[in-house]
């Protein structure tokens, strides 16, 4: 046997708690979101960095075609030259159209344009009012400003001659309106896969949640909650102990009831929960469990010298997985003293029906004299059985006041009337010690399961004259001593060291093999005994000891 998870199957018998939105849903919309915020923020970011970029290095190389337009030596010349234009203008345009430059313009320190792409603007002022850093400074740069062609980044270097006198400036532009162009280009592939990837993440998001649904047996958080409160309620108020490890052998739960049947106390289970098993309980065989795979069933264990429990111990599996395993565990003293209980009262309704049985069949012999009009006779067995009742209590109130071992004995003796076995107390028996009520317990369930093995022995014997149980006890040394012989078939000799085992036993049917097992127990428990021994009738001889002084 093992215990295995529930399925899915399993869990719709569940009631579920009111879930608005389920999981699966959710749990794709949170990863759509976030995988859509976080590629807007992306695109967004590579959007205006590969602008500023590609700005940059218009820039730089508007400013690198100027450099070098401006240290053509032929130009420099031309500057010189009664007509300018006509020598820069055909120097100019053929760089413009090979490095693809929107404009080439060349102006003098005055601003006075020398070459441009519009050949009826030369002769013209420039536009844009950022020539005086060149001019003025001699400096290089990168600018950006409204021209005649349009708004457009501009590299500015000044034209030196070979005095070193700033004669002029160079300025190379390229248009942000086609820059603009080719960024929105670029972007829109970006766009197109950013969104791929959107998709794919989408698609992603589906399977995983189909996949921790399924690992979750369809259940929603919401639903995960509310099992976890019902089991951990169920956990913490069953009176069995239950502790489970991992496959590991670390402790995974333990309940109230494991730590007062263990530990007598509770205490925070953080201090246990995550330790190995054999670290907190030495002696527990839970690493055997996880190594076997198998499961351990009404095993036997004593706590201390007051408490045993009852263990079975149950492999965990998964998808044929061992991952790990449960204890559960009773206290066995509390059913012992239930057991014990239930055959008392168990004894007092066989004898009473027993002594109901006998009497009435006293009744119907009664009530068959006085039908035949024999008066005399029917008064005189009247006055016997009176006599022989009230000396069976007089007897009993005398050698024996505990009212409890009073009753067992007077209940067994109408029981062995009623099956036709008689059963004899020696006279000098007495029991007049006041015992413990634990002592006195035991001592009647003890009584009771000897006799009753006695009387349904002698049962046993075909001859029907002699069916005889003899009792004896005394409390006059250190101990109580009881001995219950009967005339029964007795036991084997090579049986002798067997009868007080668990399981054993020599009458037919199931359920059988308890009483005298669970006689030595209990006698133990209160520092007794019981011996079997040679009995002068021909059957087995009991003898019980109990110590008078001291409770165990």
């Amino acid at each position: 046997m093992m215990t295995t998870l529930q399925t899915k199957d399993n869990m719709k018998l569940l009631k579920k708690p009111n879930v608005k939105l389920p999981l699966k849903l959710k749990m794709i919309l949170l990863i759509g979101l976030l995988i859509i915020g976080m590629f807007s923020i992306m695109g967004v970011f590579l959007y205006y960095f590969f602008s500023h970029t590609l700005e940059d290095q218009l820039g730089e190389r508007a400013l690198s075609v100027a450099k070098s337009v401006a240290h053509i030596p032929e130009l420099v010349d031309a500057f010189e030259h009664e007509d300018p234009a006509s020598v820069i203008q055909p120097i100019v345009l053929p760089i413009q159209e090979a490095t693809a430059a929107e404009f080439i313009v060349v102006g003098n320190t005055n601003e006075i344009r020398y070459a441009h792409p519009n050949p009826e603007k030369i002769g013209e002022r420039m536009v844009g009012e950022d020539n005086a850093p060149a001019l003025t400074a001699g400096q290089s740069y990168v600018s950006k400003a409204l021209g005649s062609l349009g708004y457009s980044i501009r590299g500015k270097v000044p034209v030196v001659s070979e005095q070193g006198e700033i004669i002029g400036v160079v300025s190379v532009g390229y248009l942000i309106e086609d820059v603009q162009t080719v960024i929105n280009n670029y972007s829109r592939e970006l766009w197109y896969a950013l969104l791929i990837m959107v998709a794919l993440g989408m698609i992603g998001a589906v399977f995983i949640a189909r996949y921790i649904k399924g690992v979750l047996f369809g259940l929603e958080p919401e639903e995960i909650s509310h099992l976890l409160l019902q089991k951990e309620t169920i956990l913490q108020s069953t009176h069995e102990g239950i502790i489970a490890v991992n496959q590991d052998g670390l402790i995974t739960l333990i309940n109230t009831a494991a730590q007062k049947l263990l530990f007598k106390k509770e205490f925070p289970k953080k201090d246990v929960i995550g330790r190995a098993i054999q670290e907190v309980l030495p002696s527990s065989s839970l690493p055997e469990v996880l190594k076997t795979g198998k499961s351990q069933f009404d095993r036997e264990v004593e706590l201390n010298d007051t408490d045993t429990i009852f263990v079975n111990r149950v492999p965990i599996f998964y998808k044929n997985n061992l991952i790990g395993a449960v204890s559960t565990f009773r206290n066995k003293t509390e059913i012992d003293r239930l057991t014990k209980e239930l055959t008392q009262v168990r004894e007092y309704a066989d004898a009473l029906r027993a002594q109901t049985h006998e009497f009435s069949n006293k009744l119907y012999t009664i009530l068959g004299l006085i039908q035949l009009e024999k008066k005399e006779e029917a008064v005189s067995f009247i006055q016997r059985e009176n006599h022989i009742q009230l000396d069976w209590i007089d007897f009993l109130m005398e050698k024996v006041p505990d009212p409890m071992l009073n009753a067992i004995l007077l209940g067994k003796l109408n029981q062995a009337m009623e099956q036709r076995v008689e059963m004899i107390i020696d006279p000098s028996s007495q029991l007049t010690s006041s015992l413990t009520e634990r002592k006195r317990d035991i001592l009647v369930t003890v009584l009771g399961n000897l006799l009753q093995n006695a009387i349904d022995a002698t049962k046993l014997n075909d001859d029907k004259n002699n069916r005889l149980i003899n009792i004896f006890f005394t409390d006059l040394g250190e101990e109580i001593i009881f001995e219950i012989e009967d005339s029964g078939p007795g036991v084997p000799e090579e049986l002798t060291d067997q009868i007080f085992t668990l399981g054993f036993t020599t009458k037919a049917g199931s359920n059988r093999g308890i009483g005298l097992a669970l006689t030595k127990q209990a006698l133990n428990k209160i520092g007794g005994n019981v011996y079997l021994e040679e009995g002068e009738l021909g059957g087995a001889c009991f003898v019980i000891t109990i110590p008078k002084d001291g409770e165990i």
